[in-house]
């Protein structure tokens, strides 16, 4: 059966062979100032995407902020939601209708929105603005009383990094995995590793750290699918930065 593949397939030896035949009879100032114009063109091109990205990347960070606002997450919420989705766990997200049985094995490829039903979806974002609220909150979107000042170092694969892109207060680094399970149940070794270093303020009793692991543990299970999402969370004893 003819389709478009095909006809390209014909036409583009005959093209090219063409087009060689006539850039070879133009002088070298005209080819110069060609490539010179469709370097820049496609330089302008890719500009252009870039600022787009940058916008899109914008619009979505402040409704974010918004969303976070609208939450007006305190100590009680956040009570609220440790006890609500502390429990939950591959298998009962599946149970309860937020994540499809069929979904990629653990450890294996990013869960998109293919595998997650509605209420998935729903509860995935749910998760990324606690988690912003959490780390990047502050007074005129959280009520929380900051009183010391932790750091979280998140790492995963690059591959699946774009999973918390609105984490964008964070310092990014690459880092190639080393570890071994000895269990032999997961290993990172040779990924291509990045490494979120993100400072936040702390309420008394590191409740806002269980707040952290319990949104993180959801994005893992509906999106990131890591066997093992590696994470540690420390007190800072100076910082540069002012609150």
């Amino acid at each position: 059966m003819l389709n478009i593949d095909a006809i390209l397939r014909d036409l583009v030896p005959q093209f090219e062979e063409k087009l060689r035949a006539r850039l070879a009879e133009q002088n070298k100032e005209w080819l110069i100032e060609q490539i010179v114009r469709l370097t820049l063109d496609a330089h302008s091109l890719e500009e252009k995407d870039r600022k787009h990205i940058r916008e899109e990347e914008t619009k979505k960070r402040q409704a974010r902020a918004e969303r976070v606002k609208t939450l007006k997450l305190d100590q009680e919420k956040l009570r609220e939601f440790i006890h609500r989705h502390q429990e939950y766990n591959r298998e009962k997200l599946i149970e309860e209708n937020f994540l499809s049985s069929n979904a990629p094995a653990k450890g294996s490829e990013l869960i998109t929105a293919d595998f997650r039903f509605a209420a998935g979806d729903e509860l995935l974002r749910t998760a990324k603005d606690m988690l912003f609220g959490f780390l990047f909150g502050d007074e005129s979107n959280t009520r929380f009383e900051r009183t010391q000042r932790k750091l979280l170092t998140l790492t995963i694969p690059r591959l699946k990094s774009d999973a918390l892109d609105f984490m964008k207060g964070a310092t990014k680094l690459s880092a190639e995995g080393t570890w071994q399970d000895p269990k032999g149940a997961a290993k990172d070794i040779r990924t291509d590793n990045a490494v979120f270093e993100i400072e936040y303020g702390e309420i008394e009793g590191d409740r806002i750290a269980d707040g952290i692991i319990t949104a993180l543990k959801l994005i893992n299970y509906l999106e990131i699918n890591e066997e093992i999402l590696y994470g540690r969370i420390e007190k800072v004893e100076q910082s540069t930065l002012v609150s």
